[in-house]
């Protein structure tokens, strides 16, 4: 039996980049029409922004279903926090709970509070993530920890929300 024969969440190899660029650009389409115009951009994260990103410490967790990666979600341990970074399913495997079981996995990876930044216009996203137990902050503690936690342009900080894992505390992190 091949081990890859069923369901597999593991980290990603190094050969795995062309696929995991693909589900990125695959999946970010969902955000065309929604988040502004002027953040918008194809193919939506580039293949030096994601070296970048991976350089820069994200590591990326894949979904495996029967030899197929499914979906794909980065983790990035931040001094007294971790980041959850580019949650992505393929279109045509969306709505099969690869997100929560992704979220699940590397939610066990750390014992520090998680912080996870997205659009704010992506509605179905932050209801994902409240669904599974995340809280959105103020506009004030967006700010905040946009700016202390991620290396991202003003106007994605304008545009953006944060949520958090319930035992994140904000006296400690701000």
């Amino acid at each position: 039996m091949n081990y890859m024969s069923r369901d597999m969440i593991r980290k990603s190899l190094n050969s795995e980049f062309d696929t995991i660029y693909e589900i990125i650009n695959d999946a970010s389409t969902a955000y065309k029409g929604k988040i502004p115009e002027d953040r918008w951009k194809e193919p939506y994260m580039d293949e030096h922004e994601l070296r970048e990103q991976i350089a820069d410490g994200v590591e990326f967790w894949c979904y495996h279903k029967d030899n197929t990666i499914l979906g794909v979600m980065g983790i990035q341990h931040k001094s007294d926090v971790t980041l959850i970074r580019h949650a992505y399913v393929r279109t045509t495997a969306r709505n099969n709970g690869i997100g929560g079981k992704l979220l699940k996995h590397l939610s066990t990876l750390t014992n520090k509070p998680i912080l996870i930044g997205t659009w704010a216009n992506a509605n179905w996203v932050i209801g994902f993530y409240v669904k599974n137990g995340f809280r959105q902050v103020s506009h004030i503690e967006k700010e905040e920890l946009l700016r202390k936690y991620w290396n991202i342009p003003l106007r994605q900080i304008e545009t953006s929300v944060v949520l958090v894992s319930s035992d994140f505390d904000s006296k400690l992190a701000l």
